[in-house]
């Protein structure tokens, strides 16, 4: 018992670790680059209510840079996690939110948000957050359901199809939408393709209630996941109630992606290429994968972001680009060695 909490603290520890150096390195480096020592200044002069010196880096630091990478690191942790648990409920390794479609869904609920104007009076992008998450749980159901129709086993393959041909579809209805949207679609592209430019604190702070939240509820079921890995009938006759377990898991990842997607758009492959990555790190058992998978996340999505801000400087690439990229090419990797164990 000493020995599991012990190794438990050392993830924390080396996770946590590099997630706030890299957090740092984020912050400091951009279209600008600021030294260390003047970023923790701004900082510490922010939270102490100082005045701003004339010609120093407080504002791009405070208003610009830390909001948008906390945001990026928390939508990073939140996507991978998802990707978990779809990876663990499915027994699937090419399981996420973008290759079953789910993202698509919140997507386009996000879209019709914007494009119909629907919000919610006094609540700041509140329509087009209940619109995602009710339709990134509404896509799940339906793909998923379609999937059952065609094939009881809910085979990897039949999956994966629907999944693709759902995603195709959505795309199409919000190519339609679009095209009626002439004033707002400059918004919606550039929001189809990933962002978190413009991000600030209180979408931060949305994001790190859903995690806390939702990922309290994921990770009270790690040892219901490790059952999964048994197959459904196995995890039944140890007790497991498998119905309420995957219900309630359905919600907490849809509620987690579709608040993703409407403050940062489409961000595909996170949730696919960060936990198979660090399942071949930390072992397949969840009570330690899913929290190292949410520290991996929140790194590689900050890495992701950085290399949208300084590759092309001082233009900047949406930064589901680059994880479209590095996701196409795991995809085909993690494709080809399912196929070779078939």
């Amino acid at each position: 018992m000493i020995r599991k909490e012990h190794f438990r603290f050392l993830d924390y520890s080396l996770f946590g670790s590099a997630t706030l150096i890299v957090l740092v390195l984020c912050v400091c480096v951009g279209s600008v680059n600021i030294p260390l020592g003047e970023m923790v200044k701004a900082i510490w002069n922010a939270l102490l209510g100082l005045p701003v010196s004339e010609g120093a880096a407080q504002p791009i630091i405070v208003s610009v840079r830390l909001p948008r990478v906390i945001c990026v690191a928390l939508v990073g942790g939140s996507l991978s996690l998802c990707g978990v648990v779809m990876q663990g409920l499915l027994r699937n390794p090419l399981a996420d939110g973008s290759t079953l479609g789910v993202s698509s869904g919140a997507s386009l609920g996000a879209v019709m948000a914007i494009a119909f104007g629907i919000t919610f009076p006094g609540i700041p992008f509140a329509g087009t957050m209940v619109m995602a998450i009710v339709f990134a749980f509404l896509s799940l159901l339906i793909i998923l359901s379609l999937a059952y129709r065609m094939d009881y086993s809910l085979s990897t393959h039949t999956i994966i199809l629907i999944g693709v041909v759902y995603s195709m579809f959505v795309s199409s209805i919000i190519s339609f939408i679009m095209t009626f949207s002439h004033e707002k679609i400059k918004t919606i592209t550039f929001w189809t393709m990933g962002s978190l430019s413009g991000s600030h604190y209180q979408n931060a702070l949305v994001l790190l209630g859903a995690l806390l939240v939702c990922g309290a509820v994921i990770f009270a079921h790690a040892q219901s996941l490790n059952a999964f890995a048994i197959g459904e009938d196995n995890a039944r006759h140890i007790g497991v109630n498998v119905n309420k377990v995957k219900f309630t898991l359905l919600i907490s990842i849809s509620v987690l992606i579709g608040i993703c997607v409407s403050i940062g758009g489409s961000i595909g492959f996170v949730g696919l290429a960060v936990p198979h990555m660090t399942r071949m790190i930390v072992g397949p058992n969840h009570k330690r994968l899913l929290p190292a998978s949410t520290f991996a996340g929140a790194v590689f999505l900050m890495l992701a972001d950085l290399i949208s801000r300084v590759v092309l400087r001082p233009l900047e690439l949406p930064i589901g680009v680059v994880t479209s990229f590095v996701g196409a090419i795991m995809f085909v990797y993690i494709f080809y060695l399912t196929r070779r164990r078939i």
